[in-house]
C-alpha cells in the first residue's frame, strides 16, 4: 500500500549524509533548507519504517504458524499473528495522516481580525469578549499577542479589531476558527429579560513572507492622520496613524497603537499583505469550490459556524455537529477540544482521499 514510500527513505538518507557535510553547513541557507526538508520528512520516515517491521514479523508469524506441528509454538505464533496484524492496522491508519498533504501555512503566525456584525452594541460587546477569548487561548499555548488596531466603542465592546499572534502552530491551530460567530444572550441593557441573537465575524490570516506577496508601492495610496481614541500623551497630537488603501483590490488597513508613524505604516503593511494573500487564496478556492465545500473551515464568511448560547452555557460547532456545555470555560480560552474536533474531522475527510 505505502511502497512507494520507500523513495522518500531513500532521499531522507540522501539528505542525512548532506546535512553532515562541512561543504553544506558552511552555506548555512541550504543547509537550514535541507534540515527543514528533513525534518518534515523524519515523521513519516520513522512511522514507515515501523509499517514495515510489523508486516515482516506479520509474515514470520504466519510462516511459522504454518510449518510448526508443536501447539505451544503455534499458540505462540497465533499470538504474534495476532499482535502484528493490530500493529499494523494502527500504523496504516497513522501513516495516512502523516500523508495528508500538510498546509504550506500551518506554522506561521497569525494576523487576527474580528469585526461585530448584526446586533448593534451587543455585537460590539461580543466582538469583546471573542477579542478576549482568543487572547487567553493565546496566552495558554505560550504564543505571544499583540493588539494592532481596534476601534472601541467605550462601553467595553469593539467595531473591529485586528492582532498578531505569533507562536509556533499558530495558523495550524487556528485556521478553522474562520467565519460568523454567533450568541444569544440577554443584554444587559434588556430590561424585559429578552434573549437577542448577535454575531461578529472572525477571519484568521496567515503571515506572509515579503517573498509570496509582491505589492507595488505605486498601488498603495498612504493617508496619514492623528490618533483617536484612548491614549496617553501623543494620542490627538501628531499625524501617526497610517491608512493603507491598495488601489488594485480597494483593501484598506488602519493602524494607530504605535506613537511612531513609521512603526504603524509597517505594521499595517503586514496586514495589508496578509489580507491580498488571503484575497489570492480565496480566488484560488473558488475554482475548486466542489472540495472546498468537503473540508472544515472553508473560509466562507458568510457562513455561521457556531453558537455561544448563554442561558444554556452550550456552544454548538455547526460544521460538526459538536455542542460542550462548558461555555464559561470556552469563553475563558480553553478552545483545545472544539480546535481538536475540528482537526480530528478535516483529516478523517482527507484520509478518506489519501
Amino acid at each position: 500500500m505505502f511502497e512507494n514510500l520507500d523513495s522518500v527513505v531513500d532521499k531522507y538518507h540522501e539528505l542525512e549524509h548532506r546535512v553532515a557535510d562541512p561543504e553544506l553547513i558552511s552555506r548555512q541557507k541550504e543547509w537550514q533548507k535541507a534540515m527543514k526538508e528533513m525534518s518534515d520528512m523524519e515523521p513519516i520516515v520513522k512511522k514507515y519504517q515501523e509499517y514495515k517491521k510489523a508486516k515482516q514479523e506479520l509474515e514470520d508469524a504466519k510462516e511459522m504458524l504454518e510449518s510448526e506441528s508443536d501447539e505451544e509454538m503455534r499458540e505462540m505464533a497465533k499470538a504474534e499473528v495476532s499482535e502484528q496484524e493490530d500493529n499494523l492496522e494502527k500504523f496504516t491508519e497513522e501513516l495516512k495522516v502523516l500523508l495528508i498533504p500538510k498546509d504550506p501555512n500551518d506554522e506561521k503566525n497569525v494576523i487576527l481580525e474580528i469585526r461585530a456584525g448584526t446586533g448593534g452594541d451587543e455585537a460590539a460587546l461580543f466582538g469583546g469578549d471573542l477579542l478576549r477569548m482568543y487572547t487567553r487561548y493565546a496566552e495558554r499555548q505560550g504564543w505571544k499577542i499583540e493588539i494592532m488596531n481596534s476601534n472601541d466603542t467605550g462601553i467595553g465592546g469593539i467595531k473591529e479589531a485586528e492582532a498578531m499572534i505569533k507562536g509556533k502552530g499558530a495558523y495550524s491551530r487556528l485556521k478553522f476558527e474562520s467565519g460568523v460567530h454567533r450568541v444569544q444572550r440577554v443584554p444587559e441593557t434588556e430590561t424585559a429579560g429578552r434573549i437577542h441573537t448577535s454575531a461578529a465575524t472572525v477571519a484568521v490570516l496567515p503571515e506572509v513572507d515579503d517573498v509570496e506577496v509582491d505589492i507595488d508601492p505605486n498601488d498603495v495610496k498612504v493617508d496619514v492622520y492623528r490618533a483617536s481614541g484612548n491614549g496617553g500623551q501623543c494620542v490627538n497630537t501628531t499625524d501617526s496613524a497610517v491608512r493603507l488603501t491598495h488601489l488594485p483590490t480597494g483593501i484598506v488597513v488602519t493602524c494607530q497603537d504605535e506613537k511612531s508613524q513609521i512603526k504603524n505604516r509597517a505594521k499595517a503593511m503586514k496586514v495589508l499583505k496578509a489580507r491580498i494573500y488571503d484575497k489570492m487564496l480565496q480566488e484560488q478556492n473558488d475554482k475548486i469550490a466542489a472540495e472546498r465545500r468537503e473540508q472544515v473551515g472553508s473560509g466562507d464568511r458568510s457562513e455561521r459556524i457556531r453558537t455561544y448560547n448563554f442561558p444554556q452555557g452550550r456552544v454548538t460547532d455547526h460544521r460538526i455537529g459538536l455542542t460542550l456545555y462548558k461555555l464559561d470555560q470556552i469563553m475563558d480560552g480553553d478552545l483545545d477540544d472544539i480546535i481538536d474536533a475540528l482537526n480530528s474531522d478535516y483529516q478523517a475527510k482527507k484520509m478518506q482521499e489519501v
